[in-house]
C-alpha cells in the first residue's frame, strides 16, 4: 500500500478515520480482507499469497495496523523478512501502545525500509525504518487531525502525491461512518490528477505500463471505546473496493465471520 490518510479526532465518536489506497504489481497474488489466518482467529486483514503477510489489517480488539514501502525499497529481499508480517504481529497486541513499543524492539536490519500505522480508539503511531545505515526503527505519535502518509515521511511534501492531496483531504467533508457518508474520502481515493511535469504514480489512483499500480482500496472507522457501554454498541466498519477504486464500489467486510 503506497497511501494512507489518517484523521485522529479524540473524544469524538469514530476517533479513527483511515483511507488507504495500496499500489503493487498486478501479477502478485492476493485475497481481500478476511480471516485467513488459523493460528491468528483474531485478526481480519488482506493477505498477500506471495508472503502470506498482510498490507492492512484490524483484530478483535479495535486495533488497526497498516504497512508501506518507503522510497526506494518496492518488493521483497531474499536477505530480509517480510514487511506483511509487521502487520500481523502488530495485531496480536490489543492496544496500538503495546504494538508500537513491541515493534520498536524488532532488528531494523531484518526489514527493508518500512512506514507503519498502528492505531486504535485511543492512541496511534507512525512507526519509521529508514534502512539508513545503523538506523533504529523510531516511533512517533501521531498528533490529533488529518496526516497523510506515502513512501516518504507523514505530511512530507516532497511526495507529489502529498503535495497535490493532503490539502485536499483536509478540506473535504469529514466521513460520517454511522450513515454510510464516505463520499468526498472515495473521490479523492479515485483521483487520477497530477501536477504538471510530474509522474502518473504521483496520483491517488493510477496503473503504469510495468504493471504497477492501484489494486485495491480501504475505508476503516474505529469506533470510541466508551461507546462500548450502549446497549447496542458501534462496530469498527471496513468498507473494500476489491480493484481500482475509480473503477470498483466498496463493500462492507463481515467482520463477524
Amino acid at each position: 500500500m503506497c497511501t494512507l490518510v489518517i484523521d485522529r479526532a479524540p473524544g469524538h465518536d469514530w476517533p479513527i478515520l483511515v483511507a488507504a489506497n495500496r499500489d503493487e504489481m498486478q501479477d502478485r497474488p492476493w485475497k481481500a480482507p478476511g480471516r485467513h489466518w488459523p493460528d491468528r482467529p483474531h485478526v481480519v486483514a488482506g493477505q498477500d499469497l506471495q508472503s502470506d503477510g498482510a498490507w492492512m489489517g484490524l483484530n478483535d480488539d479495535g486495533l488497526m495496523a497498516a504497512v508501506l514501502n518507503r522510497y526506494g525499497s518496492l518488493g521483497p529481499s531474499p536477505d530480509r523478512r517480510s514487511r506483511g508480517e509487521l502487520v500481523l504481529e502488530a495485531l496480536d497486541h490489543a492496544e496500538a501502545t503495546a504494538a508500537a513499543d513491541a515493534l520498536a524492539d524488532l532488528d531494523p536490519r531484518a526489514y527493508r525500509s518500512f512506514n507503519l500505522v498502528v492505531a486504535d480508539a485511543l492512541d496511534a503511531f507512525w512507526i519509521r525504518h529508514s534502512d539508513a545505515e545503523d538506523a533504529e526503527i523510531e516511533v512517533f505519535p501521531l498528533p490529533p487531525g488529518l496526516s497523510m502518509l506515502s513512501a516518504f515521511d507523514l505530511n512530507d511534501t516532497s511526495s507529489g502525491r502529498i503535495r497535490r492531496y493532503l490539502p485536499r483531504f483536509r478540506a473535504a467533508t469529514r466521513p460520517d461512518p454511522e450513515n454510510s457518508q464516505w463520499q468526498d474520502w472515495q473521490e479523492l481515493l479515485a483521483a487520477t490528477e497530477v501536477s504538471s511535469g510530474e509522474k502518473d504514480s504521483a496520483a491517488m489512483c493510477f496503473s503504469l505500463e510495468n504493471g504497477f499500480g492501484t489494486l485495491s482500496s480501504s475505508l476503516l472507522a474505529l469506533p470510541d471505546i466508551r461507546l462500548d457501554s450502549v446497549e447496542t454498541p458501534r462496530r469498527p466498519i471496513w468498507l473494500f473496493a476489491p480493484g481500482r477504486p475509480d473503477q470498483t464500489g466498496f463493500q462492507a467486510i463481515n467482520l463477524e465471520e
